[in-house]
């Protein structure tokens, strides 16, 4: 089965923890875009919810379809925040920010009183690490900041080049808050939140796309099926 097919069936699930009046937080990517075009057509067939955005790309695609949203200041506490993820490890640990917003995500996601994950099967990993991970970080001083980052990661038992993510023309990427994006190419990562530790510790690092003790649940779509997962299935 096509991939965008399975993000689709993901979403289409997820769909079934929204409830009348609820405060939702929109993820970004293209697993949560399929559930913000399903999500509007049950605001279309009368759904009231109140969506927040985690990235202007979430935005402007919640506007077009006429998603009600708001800003985070202005709800406050969400119910839910229904996202996608770059990798799926044990106790649903998170590699997030392959389209660069994750600051905006983390934000959200700590926000809500769950946070569920849709992805596709294959995003479901036994380590975390096979994915880049994105570490967002201020322009000031980056090559400085590259190498203290480098120095974190090997630290915290990682090995792996670390790299300024460029766009298609050769600039550096700017994410939607004007900071720059590190990938750390790990391969392996056995400690997250050693990792996490160790990155927080940098000056310079805004955040990071590890997401640990956010995610309460997962759902998947693989070619048998949906399948859900919680913090203790793996």
């Amino acid at each position: 089965m096509p991939a965008e097919d399975l993000k689709r069936r993901a979403a289409a699930h997820a769909l079934t923890y929204v409830t009348d009046g609820m405060r939702l937080g929109l993820g970004t990517g293209s697993t949560a875009r399929h559930f913000v075009e399903l999500l509007a057509e049950k605001v279309y067939g009368g759904l009231s919810i109140i969506g927040v955005p985690t990235s202007e790309q979430t935005l402007a695609q919640a506007v077009s379809l006429g998603v009600p949203i708001a800003t985070l200041d202005e709800v406050g506490e969400l119910d839910l925040c229904v996202d996608g993820a770059d990798e799926i490890g044990p106790g649903l640990a998170l590699v997030k920010g392959g389209g660069g917003a994750l600051l905006r995500e983390k934000i959200v996601a700590s926000a809500a009183r769950e946070m569920l994950v849709i992805a596709d099967i294959t995003k479901k990993v036994d380590m975390l690490g096979r994915f880049p991970l994105p570490i967002e970080v201020v322009d000031f001083g980056v090559v400085s900041i590259e190498h203290h980052v480098s120095a974190a990661v090997r630290a915290a038992g990682c090995e792996g080049p670390v790299t300024l993510r460029r766009d298609g023309d050769g600039h550096p990427f700017v994410t939607d808050q004007g900071h720059l994006i590190l990938d750390a190419h790990l391969g392996r990562i056995p400690d997250p939140a050693a990792l996490a530790r160790a990155l927080e510790g940098v000056a310079g690092v805004v955040e990071h796309g590890l997401f640990l003790g956010l995610a309460r649940r997962a759902v998947l779509a693989g070619a048998d099926g949906v399948i859900e997962l919680d913090v203790g299935s793996f």
